[in-house]
């Protein structure tokens, strides 16, 4: 079955896809376009725009496709369960240059999912039909994409689901390995994945634990995905897209200098808020990134445990000068370390 629409040029047709997945409070535009300094992936999503009877499209995330100059596709990704309010919205959103709309089907955090709404939804394959059918029908000019998860609890709703996702002919299925209730602890089964590559009729990127170019040639090796979605490891490593595109062309990966991920830092303190956010919010903010930016750093846990206890730019920032620039032959970690896993930022 061919896609509705096509989706959008890759950045390098020879190789397989990339995307940043969406993180909320994390895939604003200001990531966009720092990630896209670094390196930018094939295609970025946005957060997910919340979708009820008295919902209005959210300026700040509209900014992420309306003043986006990174020249990559933005997906716009929406979450909610009322059928005809995303009808409007989807609607809505194709009045902007978007790539295409995606429906998340995937969010593990249990605000979201006590709604019914985000990984909610894999409880009701029937509910997912009926959003689905009235959804193409409403996007018939742009990609329609689903981001989801393998099932909520467990895997018995998942090839009835893949089934519904050919039967309204989704353009692109973007597929985290876990369950639901799994959050991002537990192996990741990529095995499904594979399964889902068979069934569906569309292409799939593979989702879950892509923490190094050396893991995702893996797994694209494993599942026939046609790319990688990478959420939180492109946060502590953001030349990560460059990595694996190294990678497949089976070149040597560049080294990044911990001075190199010292001044990443520094870009992502100058966020365009920061004039109007109070010092304390700003620390907050640049917490949420050092959280993953740590455990390339170092594997022993000790920058992690003590950037969490910094309360004042300065502690922070001596910090970083004291991990980051005391020996400047030190390189960023390939592969980080798996047993400091920090906060889940939901997606």
């Amino acid at each position: 079955m061919s896609q509705v629409s096509p989706l959008p040029q890759s950045l390098h047709p020879d190789l397989p896809l990339t995307a940043l997945a969406p993180m909320q409070d994390v895939t604003n535009l200001w990531f966009m376009k720092v990630i896209a300094h670094y390196g930018s992936p094939d295609y970025f999503f946005t957060e997910y725009f919340r979708v009820n009877d008295t919902s209005r499209l959210n300026r700040g995330i509209l900014t992420a496709i309306t003043e986006n100059d990174t020249g990559r596709p933005v997906f716009a990704q929406m979450i909610g369960e009322s059928i005809p309010d995303l009808v409007r919205t989807a609607k809505e959103l194709c009045n902007y240059n978007i790539a295409g709309v995606d429906l998340n089907m995937g969010c593990p955090a249990p605000r979201i999912y006590r709604k019914n709404v985000g990984g909610g939804l894999l409880l009701s394959p029937e509910k997912v039909d009926r959003i689905l059918g009235e959804l193409r029908s409403a996007v018939n000019d742009r990609p329609l994409t689903v981001k989801m998860r393998v099932g909520f609890e467990n895997t018995d709703n998942f090839y009835k689901i893949l089934d519904i996702i050919n039967r309204h002919s989704i353009d692109l299925l973007s597929l985290h390995g876990r369950t639901v209730k799994d959050m991002y602890h537990g192996a990741v089964k990529y095995d499904l994945i594979a399964e889902a590559v068979k069934r569906v009729h569309c292409p799939v990127l593979a989702n879950g634990n892509i923490d190094s170019a050396a893991t995702a040639v893996e797994v694209l090796s494993q599942t026939g995905a046609a790319g990688v979605m990478v959420g939180r490891w492109a946060i502590g490593n953001p030349w990560l897209f460059n990595q694996i595109r190294q990678a497949l062309r089976f070149e040597t990966i560049t080294p990044v200098p911990l001075v190199e991920v010292r001044n990443y830092i520094d870009r992502l303190w100058q966020t365009p808020t920061a004039a109007t956010m109070p010092v304390r919010s700003r620390v907050g903010y640049l917490k949420m990134f050092l959280n993953y930016i740590a455990l390339s750093v170092d594997a022993e846990g000790h920058f992690l445990r003590l950037m969490r206890q910094t309360q004042t730019e300065v502690e922070m920032f001596n910090l970083c000068d004291r991990f980051l620039l005391t020996d400047l032959t030190k390189t960023l970690a390939l592969a980080p370390s798996f047993n400091l896993f920090p906060n889940p930022i939901p997606s």
